[in-house]
């Protein structure tokens, strides 16, 4: 079937935001007395939706984290942005080609929507999506859940056999898979064989995404 709709997550695949929001949270969390190597917090929590990692990190620490806890979170995480965030390598000469293409694209992400229009507006990359623009916040469910992106097919009129998504975590494998969408698996953090596993064909260059669908 041929592929009319492509879904970009946005951490990780259109940004190079993973590390570097990772390494805030791991400091963070060395402050309420969680000691995890930046490893462990992207094997982790990676993919998730900081919904999702607030319940896992509960019940890790024993007790609720303070009600401020993700606002402070998202001021540091969001200064760490501005000093070093930069687009995915390849990503823009990637969406450049695929623009040109007789297919449409849009995000879905377990990002907030002021996270995701603050790191694609820092790294010139909205317009390429316009305002389809989906984030987890609006289905009941996130990843590894297929909520976020049969909801992005929904309201792109697109049939989910149609739709091709661009993931690099294991939850985001898992549930492009099961809304019965074709998956390219981004792995530069060696884990092409989970990423395999899950059901994505895995990719080590955004050049690979044009060359899939050429």
């Amino acid at each position: 079937m041929t592929i009319e709709l492509v879904i970009f997550d946005c951490d990780g695949v259109l940004v190079d935001s993973e590390l570097i929001a990772n390494e805030v949270l791991r400091q963070a969390l060395a402050g309420y007395g969680l000691q995890m190597t930046i490893d462990e917090i992207m094997a982790e929590f990676v993919g998730l939706s900081m919904a999702s990692v607030i319940v896992k990190l509960d019940k890790m620490l024993g007790r609720e984290l303070p009600d401020d806890f993700l606002s402070e979170l998202q001021k540091k995480t969001f200064t760490a942005f501005t000093n070093s965030l930069q687009p995915v390598a390849g990503i823009r000469e990637a969406l450049q080609r695929l623009t040109k293409m007789p297919l449409r694209i849009c995000v879905a992400s377990s990002g907030s929507f002021e996270k995701m229009n603050f790191t694609l507006g820092h790294t010139n990359l909205k317009h390429y999506f316009q305002d389809h623009i989906f984030s987890a916040s609006q289905v009941s469910r996130g990843k590894p859940y297929p909520d976020i992106y049969l909801y992005a097919a929904k309201q792109m009129d697109c049939d989910p056999a149609q739709c091709l998504v661009i993931e690099d975590s294991l939850p985001g494998v898992q549930g492009a898979v099961a809304a019965g969408m074709e998956v390219l698996a981004y792995s530069v953090r060696g884990q092409d064989k989970k990423l395999a596993i899950a059901g994505g064909m895995v990719i080590s260059s955004m050049n690979d995404v044009v060359k899939y669908l050429e």
